[in-house]
């Protein structure tokens, strides 16, 4: 069977393995989960019982969930190199690292403005806290990334890898919050827009919001979350 990625809408993080997952150009499936409503049902918890998304359903019925990890499955079956590089490398490493800063500090930056948006019943004393705390964190890291990227095309060669997946469907946040202005960082921008531009990530942002799309051909088509759930319970 082909693996399935579980991905979330709206501003799901996952929309960026979407777009790697079409530049690795092997057969794949996809389910889009309501990250708002049906990922809060008990049945999703059969999936993944952090609540979260993305998750991958393997080729072997595995259920995968963490970004790093599933990044690590697409790296280890690229054996093309189109969205890594081989093993031992100082690009492969790079790769890991730059992948790394943004799955954690990076990411969990903009943790504090979720859960001000999120915060049930409102406190707006403390979402305030929260929005400035927060707000102060993302610029902070934004600061540390530019600092980070080099003098290619894309984050670590002149062409799109599994780094600019991961964090292309995190960057947005920037502006889904309202923080800054992207123009702040120029070298962050240059590469926002030129990922952007990139086909996989158009395609990948469409089927987000509900546009389904024509894309590479790879992707074989979706699957209802409700059978995911009855044949892939953990």
């Amino acid at each position: 069977m082909e693996p399935i990625l579980l991905y979330g809408h709206p501003a799901g993080s996952s929309m960026g393995l979407v777009a790697a997952l079409e530049w690795l150009g092997q057969p794949y499936r996809l389910c889009r989960v309501d990250m708002l409503g049906e990922m809060r049902l008990p049945a999703y918890r059969r999936i993944n019982s952090r609540v979260e998304t993305p998750a991958l359903i393997t080729d072997r019925g595995d259920v995968l969930t963490e970004t790093m990890a599933i990044a690590a499955w697409l790296e280890a079956r690229d054996t093309e190199r189109r969205v890594s590089f081989a093993p031992a490398t100082r690009d492969a490493d790079r790769m890991h690292q730059l992948m790394a800063f943004i799955n954690t500090g990076f990411t969990g930056a903009f943790g504090p403005l979720w859960a001000a948006m999120e915060m049930e019943p409102p406190k707006p004393a403390m979402q305030a806290a929260l929005r400035e705390w927060g707000g102060q964190g993302v610029i902070e890291r934004h600061d540390r990334l530019e600092e980070m990227i080099g003098e290619t095309q894309f984050l670590i060669a002149d062409r799109p890898s599994l780094a600019d997946g991961v964090l292309i469907g995190v960057a947005r946040w920037l502006d889904f919050h309202r923080v800054a202005e992207k123009a702040r960082w120029p070298k962050l921008a240059a590469l926002r827009n030129r990922l952007e531009a990139d086909a996989a990530v158009i395609y990948a942002s469409a089927l987000e919001s509900g546009d389904m799309q024509q894309g590479s051909g790879a992707c074989r088509g979706h699957v209802e979350l409700a059978e995911l759930t009855e044949r892939f319970a953990a």
